[in-house]
């Protein structure tokens, strides 16, 4: 009996998986349907952006980006600095872009009031690499749940205007869809509260564990919201989203830093940080994500140009051994099963 129940949650979870948010997505904006870079250009005070530490004090700059037509346009946008430690620690401040809806109108970023730019932290050449890995962390994810945000690649002209000489600089970047568009297309609202555990969905939570763990990121918390956001969709399921992958172990970057309590020795160790749910639920995702493991790695194979004849290997083989652990019984008890959190 116990056997037949757990099997008809199993088969009403994959109903469930298979069909979430085909009915619910709208259209995503157009900006983000297009897969080439942006070409985009921006100028304003580093040293001004990076000391302000209110956020609701924005400053006034332009977006310049080059049209289909292969023409230089602009418009007013609104900017500000985010992120803690890349505020404290970076060349280059991450952003976050605010346009008015009449100022957007009839260009490409129409349907869209906000965005985070992600940009590389240091001014060296290794940067944009590292940009680009962060980048195809996001794209991982599109495969094994409609909850994630849509981000498209960007080559930026960057012109800082600290001191009395500007200079320029040409960097690898990537815009982030705003949050509130993500729950507008499921119905539901962002939350920004403190989120327990078991509040979440139960399949969509193990869905981002999985994900944290593949690509060793540590770096999160569903709780407070740390590098995860929640939205909750009708009638009361709440769902995590997962952004700012920097400190992941595919990411590696050098700046990268691990929380001591942890005791894992590198970001390039995995451990999972889940909680631990219903076993048959586990079960589902495990096997969810083996199904889509070519996908994933068909992901990474899209990217290959991006990345050297070394390092992508490197990094084709790190994915593979996820999915090892995965198919191992004894590895995946003692990996995932035995190292979920209770509390």
């Amino acid at each position: 009996m116990k056997s037949l129940a757990k099997h008809i949650l199993v088969t009403l979870l994959c109903c469930a998986f298979a069909t979430i948010g085909k009915s619910q997505q709208k259209e995503i904006p157009a900006i983000f349907r297009d897969p080439q870079p942006l070409s985009l250009k921006m100028n304003f005070s580093m040293r001004e952006v990076k000391r302000s530490v209110n956020d609701t004090v924005f400053f006034h700059s332009y977006l310049t980006y080059k049209t289909d037509q292969d023409i230089w346009d602009s418009l007013e946008v609104a900017i500000r600095a985010r992120g803690n430690f890349r505020r404290k620690h970076c060349y280059f401040p991450p952003l976050r872009l605010k346009m008015k809806k009449n100022h957007v109108a009839g260009t490409p970023f129409e349907g869209n009031k906000s965005f985070k730019l992600v940009l590389p932290c240091q001014n060296v050449k290794s940067a944009n690499n590292l940009i680009l890995r962060e980048y195809l962390c996001y794209k991982l994810l599109e495969p094994v749940t409609p909850y994630f945000f849509h981000t498209r690649l960007a080559n930026i002209t960057l012109t800082d205007q600290t001191g009395k000489q500007p200079k320029s600089h040409s960097v690898v970047g990537f815009l982030i869809e705003d949050d509130d568009l993500i729950a507008a297309r499921f119905k539901g609202q962002v939350l920004d509260q403190i989120i327990p555990p078991k509040q979440l969905n139960d399949t969509a939570a193990v869905v981002h564990y999985f994900f944290e763990y593949m690509i060793a990121n540590t770096d999160w918390s569903t709780t407070s919201q740390h590098n995860t956001k929640v939205i909750q969709l009708p009638p009361n399921k709440k769902v995590p989203l997962s952004y700012d992958f920097d400190m992941a172990g595919l990411v590696n970057a050098p700046y990268a830093t691990i929380n001591e309590s942890l005791n894992i020795k590198s970001v390039k160790e995995r451990l999972y940080r889940g909680y631990c749910r219903d076993e048959s639920v586990t079960e589902y995702v495990r096997n969810k994500y083996i199904q889509h493991e070519s996908e994933i790695i068909k992901v990474l194979g899209d990217h290959q140009s991006y990345f050297s004849e070394d390092e992508y290997p490197i990094m084709k083989k790190y994915i593979e051994e996820f999915f090892n652990i995965l198919q191992d019984d004894k590895k995946f008890r003692n990996a995932i099963l035995q190292k979920c959190r209770l509390n």
